[in-house]
């Protein structure tokens, strides 16, 4: 292929039949939407996820646990698939709880970090019997008070706010003044207070920064959060007994991206943790990834319902849009729009045009595409948006000027051969 070709930047796994239309998971893009009986639509071909798991697996050393991030996609069909091949979901809120749970995740595997936790969340992880991942002395405050009143023990990690950042992150998490975790210059104190009957001290979470693509980044922050929490455990109220060293794995969602070195990364983690100081001798670590494992897998379907120009720019209007797929209209924290890959679904030949594709809501925001090449593109036709299996439906303004929510399918979901990093639950 060309950059020419309107097809170049089609992610791995993806390919069109004999008459080019789009296939996901075997099957054309069409039938997808005609089984909903609606578009928009997204779908999420767990045969790639099940294959980005097993690359992961390989990759990264003997024994470190796997965490879903579940704030990636929370779809429920995908989390009862993703319970036997993860080692734990990571969650955010009390709603995601309630979807682990009811996915069949056990909540001992269930860890519940991020700022802001309300009395009421705090209570239902601690009934559930999940871990917390406690952000600042006033939330470990409150989990004691809960835990006490409620004569149970909750399970508790102390987040730590480090005094680095994932270089080159698309989000940065750490570093600096930031309202996740603890500083590391105050945890000593907060872990004092965790020395109390009503905690289970289980270990640290760590998270320096989110869509990275340098696996010497990637690997450097690893080897500074395990040398971080060597130094703070011996501050701890007991063992360590597991380490969550955050994700921060990125996928390549433009031209000049590069796909991640997943194999250095983990070659790096296997050199860092055979170093790792005696304290950490005995502890359990986990990697915590969302968009890595899921983000490629999956397609947002979305039909022309017309064509327009205006001084002289074709506008393919679709009856999708920000609405369902904000990251990919370029307003979910990018500092200069670029365009997802995006293919016409339906056709593959043609005579090539140049359009903008936007959405069907009343603001410029509102676009998928600027200046993509295509197949002449005819009303109906549809067009695929691609890299939406991450921060799709549920990181966008769903409910903005009334418009139904998107249907969402999950293609080949049967799980197969689960495998687990070795370890008992904490």
């Amino acid at each position: 292929m060309t950059a020419a070709d309107p097809d170049a930047r089609m992610p791995p796994g993806f390919r069109r039949d004999p008459v080019g239309r789009l296939l996901i998971a075997g099957r054309p893009a069409e039938a997808w939407a005609e089984d909903a009986g609606e578009t928009p639509l997204f779908v999420y071909d767990m045969g790639l996820v099940r294959a980005r798991i097993a690359e992961v697996r390989a990759a990264l050393p003997a024994g470190v646990r796997l965490h879903y991030a579940v704030k990636a996609n929370p779809m429920p069909d995908l989390l009862r698939a993703m319970v036997p091949l993860v080692d734990g979901f990571d969650i955010a809120s009390g709603g995601e709880l309630a979807r682990a749970l009811a996915a069949g995740m056990g909540a001992r595997h269930i860890s519940f970090a991020g700022p802001g936790k309300r009395d009421r969340e705090l209570e239902a992880t601690i009934r559930a019997g999940a871990i917390l991942s406690i952000e600042s002395a006033g939330e470990a405050a409150r989990a004691i008070a809960i835990a006490t009143r409620l004569g149970l023990q909750a399970s508790a990690m102390l987040r730590i706010n480090p005094p680095f950042e994932l270089r080159g992150s698309g989000m940065r998490m750490g570093g600096g003044a930031r309202p996740f975790g603890v500083d590391a210059a105050d945890a000593a104190a907060v872990l004092a207070t965790l020395a109390h009957p009503a905690i289970d001290f289980v270990g640290f979470h760590v998270f320096a920064g989110s869509q990275n693509l340098d696996a010497a980044a990637i690997a450097e922050a690893q080897a500074l959060t395990i040398g971080l929490v060597a130094h703070l455990a011996a501050a701890a109220p007991g063992p360590v007994r597991l380490v969550n060293l955050g994700g921060g794995f990125g996928v390549p969602y433009f031209p000049a991206d590069r796909p991640l070195d997943l194999a250095a990364v983990g070659a790096a983690l296997g050199d860092t943790l055979r170093a790792r100081p005696s304290i950490l001798a005995d502890c359990a670590f986990a990697v915590e990834l969302g968009r890595y494992l899921v983000a490629e897998a999956g397609v947002y379907l979305t039909r022309v319902v017309d064509r327009k120009r205006s001084h002289g720019t074709l506008f393919l209007v679709t009856d999708g849009g920000l609405h369902h797929q904000l990251a990919a209209s370029g307003n979910l924290g990018s500092a200069v729009r670029r365009n997802y890959p995006l293919v016409n679904a339906t056709r593959a030949d043609g005579v090539r045009e140049t359009a903008n594709i936007v959405g069907c809501l009343c603001t410029p925001l509102d676009r998928l595409g600027e200046g993509v090449v295509l197949p002449e593109t005819k009303v109906g036709d549809l067009i695929a948006v691609f890299m939406a299996g991450a921060y799709g439906r549920t990181a966008s303004p769903e409910a903005f000027l009334g418009h139904p929510p998107p249907a969402e399918r999950l293609a080949g979901s049967a799980p197969v051969n689960p495998v687990r990093a070795s370890g008992t639950a904490l």
